[in-house]
Formats: structure tokens, C-alpha cells, sequence
């Protein structure tokens, strides 16, 4: 039987993928409390792509699929408290299997960036029970790893797809092959042993936007990652095709 656990659940406008490092600078009376819950217990929250159609009590609630990030290190970045930086590296993938709410509504014309937001929140949870969370948890089930291996020609395949797509999206400027190169070299993709984790790279190098790598994150075999990043790299308009 599948074992699920519940865990704090941070939205953002990202997506994390598996051994990506990803640090945050925390602000928000919600989130400060869900980090300081991490660092009493296992350090570890799930990081969700914003779902912008699925509201929980007024926020923005999470896509189905993210990843479980492990806080490294933290800090304080103002000596009285009010923003902390974090580091965190992303472990494995998990599946949203049921929303608990958090014990805060969004209040109206909240502005998270200000100390009247900070102190809409602070009353609001003052008046919550203290077993209640101002966060978003949910009850997730862990998603095993893609436990096949990318061969040097799928790699090869979607690495030309990407110099492809990004030499024609550079039109009408010329961009040269060998300048593609030192890009991959940059990012440590010039490789002849690729693996998941090179595929990952490429996708974030090949995305506009964070919803273009939703997809990537949720495929579970080889096969079904390849074609997805076959569908990231394309050449959707037909003039740039010619």
C-alpha cells in the first residue's frame, strides 16, 4: 500500500525539479511560520507551481505535482527578524492527495510587501486555534524517479532540437552553433554520460515560461519525457520553420 504524509505546501511561480538547488528570501507572516515548522521538524516543504484557477481560501493554491524541498541552510537577513534567506535542494516529486486549508482567508487588497499586509495577517492568525497553520498543507504521495537512463542519442536529438528552436527564435539576428556550445558549456551540458538531470537543464534553458516545464516535471518514464521535451522544443511557428 502507498504510503502519503502530509506536508507544508509553498506555491510559487516556478517550478522545482529533483537535486535543483533553489534558495528564497521569506517575508510573509505565512511563510515565515512554515519555515520555522521545517526547521522544527524534517526541513522539508513541497514546492507546487502556482495554480492560478485553483484558489484555497482565497490564495492561490498548487498544480497537482511538485517537488519536496529540504531547507540546507537559514538565516536571518534583518537583525529583527522580519526576512529570512533560506537554501533548499529539491528531493523527490510527490502528488497532491487532498488540500487542508489554511486558517487564514486572503484579505481584501492584501499587500504582501507591506507592514499593514503583515499585520492583516498577524490579527487574523491571532485569532486561529495554535494547532492551526496560516499555510497551505496537504496530505502528498511520493512519486518514484525515472529509473531509466537517456542514451547519448535521445540527448544528442534534444539538444539539436534546442539549438534549433533557440537559433531560429533569435531571427533576425544569426546566433552561431559554436556560440550554442559555450551556452552548454556554461551550464555543464557539454556531456557524453547525460543523465535525468541534463534533460532537466535543458528543459529549464528551453522554457519561457514556468507552466512550458509543469509537463516536464510530471512525465514518469523515459519515453514520456522525451516526447515532452520533443513538444517543449518545437518549432511552433511556421515561419520561423522555413
Amino acid at each position: 500500500m502507498t504510503q502519503t504524509k502530509i506536508i507544508p505546501i509553498f506555491p510559487l511561480d516556478l517550478v522545482l525539479f529533483p537535486r535543483q538547488e533553489l534558495p528564497l528570501r521569506i517575508f510573509e507572516p505565512r511563510y515565515k511560520q512554515l519555515v520555522d515548522d521545517c526547521m522544527l521538524g524534517n526541513g522539508q516543504f513541497g514546492v507546487c507551481l502556482v495554480d492560478s484557477n485553483n484558489k484555497i481560501s482565497g490564495w492561490n493554491g498548487p498544480k497537482p505535482i511538485g517537488t519536496i524541498a529540504k531547507i540546507k541552510k537559514c538565516e536571518d537577513v534583518e537583525l529583527d527578524g522580519t526576512q529570512l534567506q533560506i537554501e533548499t535542494l529539491g528531493r523527490n516529486k510527490f502528488q497532491i492527495k487532498k488540500i487542508i486549508s489554511p486558517s487564514v482567508e486572503l484579505p481584501e487588497n492584501y499587500d504582501p510587501y507591506s507592514i499593514e499586509g503583515h499585520q492583516a495577517i498577524s490579527d487574523l492568525a491571532e485569532k486561529s486555534h495554535d494547532d492551526e497553520k496560516m499555510y497551505i498543507q496537504a496530505e502528498v504521495e511520493l512519486i518514484p524517479e525515472i529509473d531509466d537512463n537517456i542514451s547519448l542519442n535521445q540527448w544528442e536529438h534534444i539538444v539539436d532540437m534546442w539549438k534549433r528552436k533557440t537559433i531560429n527564435q533569435a531571427l533576425p539576428q544569426q546566433v552561431e552553433p559554436a556560440a550554442l556550445d559555450q551556452v552548454l558549456t556554461q551550464y555543464y551540458l557539454k556531456t557524453d554520460t547525460p543523465t535525468i538531470d541534463y534533460v532537466y537543464s535543458l528543459a529549464a534553458l528551453g522554457a519561457h515560461d514556468p507552466n512550458d516545464l509543469q509537463p516536464i516535471l510530471e512525465a514518469n518514464t523515459m519515453e514520456e519525457l522525451i516526447q515532452r521535451m520533443e513538444e517543449l522544443l518545437t518549432i511552433n511557428n511556421p515561419k520561423l520553420e522555413k
